[in-house]
């Protein structure tokens, strides 16, 4: 039967590491759970993709946890079996034999664990926890998880340093030392001045009724208002109509695809505005151009010939517009909070200016369990290292994980959000003392909040230390001491990369594909240009169009995504003729806190007034 088994790893491109140990193990695995060779390989795959371990290669290290993956798999095999039938895993049994042991339970005094168990114990007595976490007795039961067993914590996957040595951040470089440091606690000395630019979503409940009207008023400003700043710029004539036979015509439009499916180089239409040519459409080619990147609903510029009036010719391709890099003097003023108003009121005349940032998206716990693991550690770590300002950006409660989608949540998620997510963040700022602060976004995916986009913030109203926690829209703007920061949860990177059709230069200059997706949100003015949106995506037009529009350049661009994490510097304007300013905006995706059963990543920050002069580390948990 070894050889049986080895044949099967080899087979799906597996080799092992320690040949005799593994076959002997999984030979034993075979006979008690009655499985042939090719099954227990099967099974594995599936483990090796939820672990997402790095290499093909079968070490005996991960047989431990791969055999808890097919006593899991054993059970919920008999459950499907037998709905009525409960089963005692090991953990169970663990769990139950050293109950009388928990209050031995290592805490260090002071932590936010430790407030969590002292405060808050009495209210997940009174109800059933939704994770197994908490046992009946109210003590923290000792469940050994994948997450928890894992050996690498905080890694550095990714380093940007442009600070001189003497500024870098201290100890960013020693992170997989961090659990043997002994850090003394240090509150931050001053706390940031924030300023919520996008704040009219009201909380509340909303069904996407957006009518065809919303959409075409959405739609057609966006390309009135591409027109008019590329002609305010003094570098382009008037637009005209497409459509119309001409020898050299200058025309603003939006891209479109002609039918279903993706854009190619016969499908690709330009449909202008209805002032300049009643909203119709004409066939684009782009054949002479060396390079370009175009995506559905992106807002151009082009100059060319149409010699028949059915295909406009493209000679030069115009994907952004002129950006103000002042404040937004030509939008409706939108409602300033202040959300600590004796330090807005305050002045820090720091020049330039300097903030330290921690930056997470969720999920936030692994799909294992609802523990919150992933959590926990990014706090204690940002404890660790005296955080002033902590971005969370959603899903928190994440309608994908497979405890919510089956429904055993025996609390309701608005419950699970305050009890678990909440308690953990207000530990950490009753911790860090009150010039510590959170922020806080929601994502389209989180099960207890508004399934719509734009989305409204969070109500946290009933919070006691609400002053230090903010509730931002999504897509939202803030300012921290006068550094912008744009953030936004829905995966639009994503979107993006599979919608996109590009050449690159002739003369094998690479491109930065991340980079480049990135500066298609902040040319086109706009935290979702893509239209039609993407599957799943709830875009409502009858809400709040302004919310999705970007007046200008923001410092930091925060954009998670399932695609790889980044920290790029995207370079925008700047003309031949040198009439317009360069402007840098640091992208930001930090990946996702949880990942499967293990953990993700997420972005250490700290910038002083400039890309330029930033470190930034994208840090595995």
């Amino acid at each position: 039967m070894e050889e049986k088994i080895k044949a099967e790893f080899l087979k799906s491109g597996f080799t092992l590491e320690d040949e005799e140990e593994i076959l002997k193990k999984c030979r034993a695995f075979c006979l008690n759970y009655s499985l042939e060779p090719s099954d227990l390989v099967s099974s594995w795959e599936v483990y090796y993709l939820n672990r997402q371990l790095d290499e093909s290669v079968v070490k005996d290290a991960d047989m431990y946890g791969f055999l808890g993956h097919l006593q899991d798999e054993q059970v919920e095999a008999v459950v499907k079996r037998e709905p009525g039938l409960h089963m005692y895993s090991f953990k169970d049994v663990d769990m139950i034999l050293n109950d009388e042991g928990e209050d031995s339970n290592e805490v260090v005094l002071g932590t936010p664990s430790d407030k969590s168990e002292i405060l808050h114990l009495d209210e997940y007595n009174s109800a059933q926890k939704t994770n197994g976490n908490i046992c009946s007795s109210g003590r923290i039961s000792k469940l050994v998880t994948p997450f928890g067993k894992r050996s690498n914590k905080f890694v550095v996957k990714l380093k940007i340093d442009n600070l001189p040595t003497t500024e870098t951040m201290n100890g960013m470089h020693h992170h997989e030392n961090l659990e043997d440091d002994i850090i003394k606690r240090i509150q931050p000395n001053k706390s940031y001045s924030l300023v919520v630019h996008r704040s009219w979503l009201e909380p509340g409940c909303r069904f996407i009724y957006d009518r065809i009207e919303d959409r075409f008023n959405a739609l057609e400003n966006r390309i009135r208002n591409h027109a008019a700043a590329l002609v305010a710029s003094g570098l382009y004539e008037e637009p005209v109509d497409p459509s119309v036979a001409s020898q050299s015509i200058f025309a603003v439009g939006m891209i479109c695809c002609d039918g279903e499916g993706h854009l190619n180089d016969k499908s690709i239409l330009l449909q202008s505005s209805v002032e300049h040519s009643g909203g119709q459409r004409v066939r684009l080619e782009l054949n002479k151009l060396s390079h370009f990147s175009v995506f559905p609903g992106q807002v151009v510029g082009i100059k060319g010939h149409n010699p028949s009036g059915h295909c406009l010719i493209a000679s030069e391709l115009v994907d952004s517009v002129p950006l103000s890099f002042a404040a937004d003097t030509n939008l409706r003023p939108a409602k300033k909070q202040a959300l600590d108003e004796e330090i807005q009121a305050t002045k820090f005349p720091s020049s330039p200016t300097e903030i330290t940032l921690i930056i997470a998206a969720g999920p936030f716990t692994t799909t294992e369990n609802l523990l919150f693991e992933p959590l926990k550690e990014l706090l204690t770590y940002a404890t660790r290292k005296c955080t002033q300002l902590l971005i969370l950006l959603g899903p928190f409660i994440d309608s994908e994980h497979p405890q919510i989608k089956k429904g055993t949540v025996d609390l309701s998620f608005d419950e699970v959000f305050r009890l678990e997510v909440l308690r953990m963040v207000q530990d950490y700022l009753g911790y860090m003392g009150s010039n510590a602060q959170v922020v806080i976004i929601p994502s389209v995916r989180d099960a207890n909040h508004d399934f719509v986009f734009p989305q409204p913030a969070f109500d946290l109203d009933p919070l006691d230390i609400k002053h230090q926690i903010t509730s931002l829209t999504n897509p939202g703007i803030f300012e921290a001491d006068e550094v912008k920061i744009g953030c936004c949860t829905v995966d639009i990177l994503k979107h993006l990369s599979g919608e996109e059709l590009s050449r690159h230069s002739v003369d094998g200059t690479p491109s930065d594909r991340l980079s480049r997706l990135a500066s298609h949100i902040l040319s086109q003015r706009s935290f979702y240009p893509l239209y039609p949106p993407a599957e799943g995506v709830p875009l409502d037009f009858s809400l709040a169009p302004e919310a999705l529009n970007i007046s200008s350049v923001p410092d930091l661009l925060i954009l998670p995504s399932d695609i790889k994490y980044f920290v790029k510097v995207v370079s925008l304007g700047g003309t031949s003729e040198g009439e317009e300013q360069m402007k840098k905006c640091v992208c930001i995706n930090p990946g996702r806190l949880a990942k499967g059963e293990g953990g993700g990543t997420f972005v250490e920050l700290k910038y002083q007034g400039s890309p330029d002069k930033m470190n930034a580390s994208i840090i595995g948990i």
